[in-house]
């Protein structure tokens, strides 16, 4: 296209600015010195639309740079999943501003440097992964399996260019790389928490206090909890517990939506006040009006009903607890236990490896049973087979789910004793993985043989396995 004089017309400011910003943080990203020409252009582009230079100062966080400048916090929300303009017109001073926010976000979380990490160094990197969550439309924790709920969000893998979908694309919208990008800031932090000195940072109460409870800390903290003693231990159970109750509430809530069972009308209404229904009360009683003395003549009350169907059920929840399958060890005890609170559901819970253990005395308190668990090792589902079949005393009220990658070491004898489970009329749930993130690996040998079966694996988010339960236990 040329202009009306007939010359090209000159390249887009704001696409240079854009472009400057990313190349900048691909320098960055693969090379910790600074290029001098790249940074005294980002400041100028930074300057220019308005944002603070510290936005380029990779010593300082997120948490640090909206503490100075709160107004930077709600521009971070949603930053890396756009909505498009109404009019179909791009506002390009708007993306170099998105580029500037997205740079410093990405360069904080992906930038984790090597060596020891402090205790300090980890809570910052989780704040701004935080943050990067948020860019992202989740909530602070989600993509890394977190309390934050863990929303399975749809979408395909691949690469995205530092300047977008072009040489003139738009700012990246991540949106479909989200379930990739979780494992990765799960690796990340993962790694995070290896450098450290973890057990010299527990012995440290003030130090201690700067953790934030997280999937990848509590993993480190089960596998080391038999090194650790006194104030260090103290600190690691209150670490642990911390965790269980804030994902404790976010699948309790779940359960609580998916158990409401059918009102059983065949139990009397219990004929107390907070159970008066008053308005049927009225309209049952209206022949009883009278118009001279303006009063309604009540011969008879009536309740609603509350009491609801429930019949007695049992589950048995069988847990790999290798080292592969931490994630969902951690949220199956705390949804075994939210099951173990429910009227007339009778739960049991096992754990394996090469060696099973019978943890169904502890199955009601998911902190005292992580405690008695011991990550890694191999896999030998056939051990806790033993221990699961003798406790089906009634098929048709029981429920086994089965929790693990599938790989197995006895596979084809442990396929046939789940085979036996599934023909005896007793529901058999196969589960590859009940994570927050919604992310694991199965077996294709046993997803093949399940399928055929006519019981396919569940894998992904946990509400799957909340939703499956649902018809069991109403």
């Amino acid at each position: 296209m040329r202009t009306a004089e007939g010359a090209a017309p000159g390249p887009d400011p704001d696409e240079n600015r854009r472009q400057v910003l990313y190349w900048r943080l691909l320098a960055r990203l693969f090379d910790p010195e600074e290029q001098a020409s790249l940074e005294s252009a980002s400041l100028a582009v930074v300057e220019d639309v308005g944002l603070p230079a510290a936005l380029l100062d990779p010593g300082a966080s997120v948490d640090s740079v909206v503490q100075r400048h709160p107004e930077l916090a709600a521009e971070f929300d949603g930053l890396m999943t756009p909505a498009p303009d109404e009019d179909g017109t791009r506002d390009r001073a708007a993306e170099v501003r998105r580029a500037a926010l997205a740079s410093k976000v990405l360069l904080n979380v992906f930038a984790s440097g090597s060596g020891a990490v402090t205790a300090e160094q980890l809570a910052r990197w989780q704040s701004d992964a935080g943050w990067l969550e948020r860019a992202l439309g989740c909530r602070p924790g989600e993509l890394r399996g977190g309390q934050g709920g863990g929303v399975q969000r749809a979408g395909g893998g691949g690469g995205v260019s530092p300047t977008g979908t072009g040489a003139g694309g738009p700012t990246p919208d991540l949106s479909r790389l989200i379930p990739g990008i979780g494992p990765e800031l799960g690796a990340i932090e993962a790694g995070l928490v290896k450098r450290m000195r973890l057990r010299e940072v527990l012995a440290d109460p003030a130090l201690a206090s700067r953790l934030t409870p997280s999937m990848s800390l509590i993993e480190q903290l089960l596998r080391d909890k038999d090194n650790l003693s006194g104030v260090a231990l103290a600190n690691a159970k209150a670490l642990i517990r911390r965790y269980v109750d804030e994902v404790g509430q976010v699948l309790r809530s779940q359960v609580e939506k998916a158990t409401v069972g059918e009102i059983d009308r065949s139990v009397p209404p219990k004929r107390v006040f907070r159970n008066l229904d008053l308005d049927r009360t009225i309209w049952k009683n209206l022949t009883n009006w009278s118009p001279e003395e303006e009063r309604l003549y009540v011969d008879r009350l009536y309740y609603r009903h509350t009491s609801r169907k429930t019949t007695p059920q049992r589950l048995i929840v069988v847990v790999d607890q290798s080292g592969s399958m931490v994630d969902s060890m951690v949220n199956c005890t705390i949804l075994a236990s939210i099951f173990a609170g429910l009227p007339k559901v009778d739960v049991h819970l096992i754990a394996y490896d090469t060696q099973a253990l019978d943890l169904t005395p502890w199955s009601h308190d998911p902190f005292e049973t992580l405690l008695r668990t011991k990550l890694g090792g191999g896999t030998d589902g056939t051990v806790a087979m033993a221990l699961a079949r003798p406790k089906i005393a009634e098929p048709r009220n029981t429920v086994v789910v089965w929790i693990s990658d599938f790989y197995e070491w006895r596979t084809h004898e442990l396929f046939e004793s789940m085979a036996a489970i599934h023909r005896s009329g007793a529901k058999f749930i196969p589960v590859g993985s009940v994570t927050s993130g919604g992310r694991g690996s199965v077996n294709p040998w046993f997803r093949e043989k399940f399928k055929d079966l006519g019981t396919p694996v569940i894998s992904g988010h946990i509400k799957k396995l909340v939703h499956e339960l649902k018809t069991f236990l109403t």
